[in-house]
């Protein structure tokens, strides 16, 4: 097993350990004081913990020079903003983990009339706490395929939930929700998603899909610009939106980030507005194009 996988497997099992030893304390009469049975363990792990967090984004750091940009069509159309992108910081998202070294989250950012209020819901500090995904407009925007390209992972059976764009929401989503998923593994952490396989050892990954959308299953072909689903709000996310990368390998615990390019756009900095025209993708023999 490589080092790249068995760092999160350790982080994992850390994890189990530590809820292990705390329900031990409550439901068991252990022999010696508190901090000796319970409380120093539990400092050990946690301890192990942050060094397997630390490890495991080494592990998945690129070595030496980065790949030149991977030239692929945007994967949505209409008006959108970029947020988390790789063109303000890298890694984007402060992590290598994942693969998600040059990943970015774009939300849905239609035009509004003057004088009206923007159609996404902005980020409210105590109220309300949370709001349903169909007040904002990326929820079931369609996902395109980037490139012609096989279809190697499609899993949309996670719930889409609330939104987490209160101060409140927030907090729970990265303390307690995000570390729990963490714990159940990187397809908890995407929620539903596809992983695409473009050739020459590159794979691009869209995470929070929604629930039930995808049209594609794994071993399909698929060309670029073509519908495989819809944008969702399932696993780690704050509200919905689209999170989309390109990595070295399809599997998400030993993959390396590999930076991008949108034809047309370029790679957006965060707040940055961009619009992609829609455009009808040509059909083939193989490929999936009606709803599934």
């Amino acid at each position: 097993m490589s080092v790249r996988k068995a760092v999160p497997t350790a982080m994992r099992l850390s994890w189990l350990v530590l809820f292990a030893l705390m329900i031990g304390e409550f439901v068991t009469d252990l022999p010696g004081p508190g901090w000796a049975t319970t409380f120093l363990p539990a400092m050990v792990v946690l301890a192990l913990m942050v060094a397997t967090t630390t490890l495991q984004a080494r592990a998945a750091a690129p070595r030496g020079e980065p790949r030149p940009p991977v030239e692929v069509e945007p994967p949505v159309t209409g008006r959108w903003t970029a947020l988390n992108s790789p063109a303000d910081k890298v890694p984007s998202h402060g992590t290598h983990v994942y693969g998600q070294t040059y990943a970015i989250d774009i939300v849905a950012d239609p035009e509004t009339a003057e004088g009206e209020p923007p159609a996404r819901p902005a980020f409210r500090w105590f109220w309300p706490l949370f709001r349903r995904n169909h007040a904002f407009p990326a929820f079931g925007a369609p996902l395109l395929a980037v490139a012609d390209a096989t279809v190697v992972t499609a899993s949309d059976g996670q719930r889409d939930h609330l939104s987490r764009n209160s101060l409140l929401g927030l907090i729970y989503l990265m303390l307690i929700e995000g570390n729990i998923r963490s714990i159940a593994g990187a397809h908890r952490v995407i929620g539903n998603h596809v992983i695409l396989d473009l050739g020459d050892g590159t794979y691009a990954v869209y995470a929070h899909a929604r629930r039930g959308s995808l049209r594609v299953k794994a071993g399909d072909a698929v060309r670029a610009g073509q519908p495989i689903g819809s944008v969702g709000n399932s696993g780690n996310s704050s509200e919905p939106h689209l999170h989309v990368h390109l990595m070295d390998s399809p599997d998400l615990d030993d993959a390396r980030g590999v930076p991008f390019i949108w034809r047309g756009v370029g790679v957006p900095a965060n707040g940055e507005t961009f619009t992609v025209e829609e455009q009808v993708a040509e059909a083939r023999p193989g490929t999936v194009g009606g709803a599934g």
